[in-house]
């Protein structure tokens, strides 16, 4: 049996966006220390984790294993999906691979050009900014 590829830097450092996001929406946590007593509060099936390990989930360095993934997501009231790996793909993903005739919207200067202004904000500035759209918009698919 094949392990699973590692993550690489940008999912970590995406998943650690999420999140902080996640954890600015629900709990009080100032850092690491409060991260790992409240997920040690939650968490039930099996060990703890360490300061050291949830420093590591905050600054983009690991993710967490499966279980501790699922705690992490019931505690925050998200999905384990969006926590791990973004929101699930949808038809703007569509514009990327030239699938454009299928979206409701094609592509116009006004929106290409908002798109660029996005591209060059922080991950965590574009991340605020898709969570806002998800507002207006609805989320399908969660």
């Amino acid at each position: 049996m094949q392990n699973p590829p590692m993550p690489s830097a940008i999912e970590k450092l995406s998943f650690s966006l999420r999140l902080r996001a996640a954890l600015d929406n629900v709990a009080k946590v100032k850092g690491a220390t409060d991260l790992a007593r409240e997920f040690n509060l939650q968490h039930r099936e099996g060990e703890g984790v360490s300061v050291q390990s949830a420093h590591k989930w905050l600054s983009g360095k690991s993710i967490p294993t499966p279980d501790k993934l699922a705690t992490l997501a019931r505690w925050l009231n998200v999905t384990e999906h969006w926590l791990h790996y973004g929101p699930p793909p949808d038809p703007v993903s569509a514009l990327n691979s030239g699938a454009e005739s299928s979206l409701a919207y094609p592509r116009s200067h006004e929106s290409l050009t908002l798109a660029r202004k996005i591209e060059l904000l922080s991950p965590r500035q574009r991340l605020l900014v898709e969570e806002l759209v998800l507002q207006f918009h609805g989320r399908s698919n969660e």
